[in-house]
């Protein structure tokens, strides 16, 4: 009788075990994010703080009766307080409400992260597969260019543009993103100098096929894992340079909130009100931790030598 149980319990495994080493990429990490319950809680994290932050305009209007710049003087300085949902993180100086604020904040943060790693990607995924590929003087340019940028002190010049120019979401989105490529062009020319050498490349280009379709169809796709994993991490360092230059005064400027300069606002009045830095703080800090879980979990359900383990 046991030696019966042993056998049905093998062939009941056995099936799900062939089933499992015969699935694709994709299908394989799916399976094995929804069996990671600390990226699937970093996940739902995020994905709450993104609707919170798209329906700004509807909680503000319909449910906290509140907009980020209406003033209410008397109500100054206001600890936080259950009595109306606009009074649930406190106002400050100006009897603003800051769960308003913060909502608002979120969408600029999130948005300058998000769009700032998408432009970093697009710019660093085309510039590294084309240098691995064609290699000669066009992988020298980009190897100079890269380099160059690396030696120039990103905070600094950051300072500089902020001197300089008043920044909106957009333009900084596009300033972080154009300076935050490198790391995902290095990481992209070293695979696709490896990959361009395989035999499948070689079939591939021995048959006639031309490099743009190559590069598209037959090296990006393997190391797109990679990619998503790398620009996953970039949202969360974009939200912390968001966060520092708007935090010394040289990012998004008021009356326009982020989470950076609600920072720098609450840092001004520590003294008569501790709860405004909270907030802020904790968003920024659950935010990046949230990414970079993400990104590690990305990483191990999309690395084809643990699919065997």
């Amino acid at each position: 009788m046991a030696t019966d149980a042993v056998t049905a319990t093998v062939t009941t495994v056995r099936p799900a075990e062939a089933q499992r080493a015969s699935a694709g990429l994709w299908s394989d990490a799916v399976w094995r994010l929804r069996h990671d319950p600390t990226t699937l809680v970093a996940l739902a994290v995020l994905g709450l703080m993104v609707a919170i932050a798209l329906s700004a305009d509807l909680l503000a209007d319909n449910f906290f009766h509140k907009g980020f710049t209406d003033q209410s003087i008397l109500d100054n300085y206001t600890k936080p307080t259950t009595s109306e949902p606009w009074l649930w993180l406190g106002t400050d100086e100006l009897g603003r409400s800051q769960v308003v604020r913060l909502l608002y904040g979120a969408r600029v943060s999130l948005f300058i992260g998000s769009f700032g790693a998408l432009t970093a990607l697009l710019i660093g995924l085309s510039m590294g597969v084309t240098g691995g590929y064609f290699r000669g003087r066009w992988d020298d340019v980009v190897v100079w260019l890269v380099t160059t940028l690396n030696s120039i002190p990103i905070l600094y010049l950051l300072l500089i543009i902020g001197v300089l120019f008043r920044l909106a979401p957009l333009p900084f989105a596009l300033l972080l993103g154009g300076l935050g490529w490198l790391g995902i062009a290095n990481y992209a020319r070293g695979q696709t100098i490896s990959l361009r050498e395989r035999e499948y490349v070689l079939a591939a280009r021995t048959v006639g096929c031309t490099p743009r379709r190559l590069m598209l169809q037959h090296i990006v796709p393997n190391i797109l894992p990679l990619m998503i994993v790398l620009t996953m991490i970039e949202v969360g360092q974009l939200i912390l340079q968001e966060s520092a230059i708007s935090f010394i005064g040289f990012g998004i400027q008021p009356p326009t909130p982020s989470w950076g300069n609600m920072l720098t606002n609450a840092a001004q009045y520590l003294g008569k009100a501790a709860y405004l830095i909270y907030p802020p703080g904790v968003a920024v800090f659950v935010t990046v931790l949230c990414l970079y879980l993400v990104g590690d979990g990305l990483r191990d359900a999309l690395d084809p030598r643990l699919k065997s383990r």
